[in-house]
């Protein structure tokens, strides 16, 4: 690829999703971007950015954007999040919590394993939420994944991967090839095209945050403005994950680490962790 193509990409996806690409990661462009172009009749990744840059069609650019987005999720992935979901944040907000309002947001939610795996935490002590208002968000930048998301259909593969076989019978129903998802859980979870690179007056406030994974692909500035405008949107007895390798330290004051806690964050001002039993 040459040198000029490489700058134009890695510029127009920074600038659109946050993603920073070093050189080093051409054959990511190659092996995602090819096919796309093929897909639009052109001979080459070169062609698609000539067309990129003559046309400056919105809705190309959105293809390309999308393609480059890192997709990977399943059920229950990693399970230490979860756990310190069920063991320690549900009882937090149960005890202190006097609206009965719980609002949770999952950022880059992918296909949708994440915020299902939460919705399914909750119904299985369904008799202690069942008169609580709850709400899970599930946003992407990616609409084609959020439209499996909200079908709720997923290979045998996918459910293998995770996935609690008590849970597989269920909340699914096996139809060929395809495990579904009762609707019961799917209501559970609305989707939206978010990019986290936009504004969040819209979003609203929120309990918890899931954004696992997503800031190891933003440079230190958008990862610092990510993380701050995430905490102007979490109340004050909220909690935040991130992923095992990601961190807060040395990019915002906005959240400390819980000790010993593994991707576990609360705000910085507040006793969160000893509200949760730290």
């Amino acid at each position: 690829m040459r040198s000029e193509d490489f700058e134009f990409l890695a510029d127009m996806l920074k600038r659109r999703s946050g993603l920073m690409l070093t050189k080093d990661k051409v054959y990511l462009l190659e092996s995602r971007l090819t096919p796309l172009a093929r897909n639009h009749g052109l001979e080459s990744l070169e062609a698609l950015v000539q067309k990129l840059r003559v046309s400056r069609s919105e809705a190309l650019a959105v293809e390309v954007t999308e393609a480059m987005t890192t997709n990977e999720s399943f059920f229950f992935r990693d399970n230490t999040p979860f756990d310190l979901f069920k063991k320690h944040v549900l009882p937090m907000v149960e005890k202190t919590n006097t609206t009965k309002r719980l609002r949770i947001w999952c950022a880059a939610a992918s296909t949708g394993q994440e915020p299902y795996s939460l919705a399914m935490i909750l119904k299985e002590n369904w008799f202690k939420w069942k008169d609580w208002n709850i709400e899970i968000v599930g946003t992407d930048i990616c609409t084609q994944v959020l439209e499996k998301a909200k079908k709720g259909h997923y290979s045998q593969f996918e459910v293998q991967r995770g996935l609690p076989i008590q849970m597989l019978i269920k909340y699914f129903t096996q139809d060929g090839d395809v495990w579904k998802l009762n609707d019961e859980i799917k209501s559970m979870v609305k989707y939206r095209p978010f990019n986290l690179l936009d504004s969040y007056s819209t979003l609203g406030s929120f309990d918890v945050i899931f954004c696992r994974n997503v800031l190891i692909y933003f440079d230190q500035k958008t990862k610092s403005d990510v993380l701050e405008r995430m905490r102007r949107n979490l109340s004050d007895q909220g909690v935040l994950f991130l992923g095992a390798a990601e961190t807060v330290l040395g990019i915002t004051d906005a959240f400390k680490p819980v000790r010993g806690q593994r991707g576990l964050y609360v705000p910085s001002a507040g006793n969160v962790e000893q509200l949760m039993g730290f």
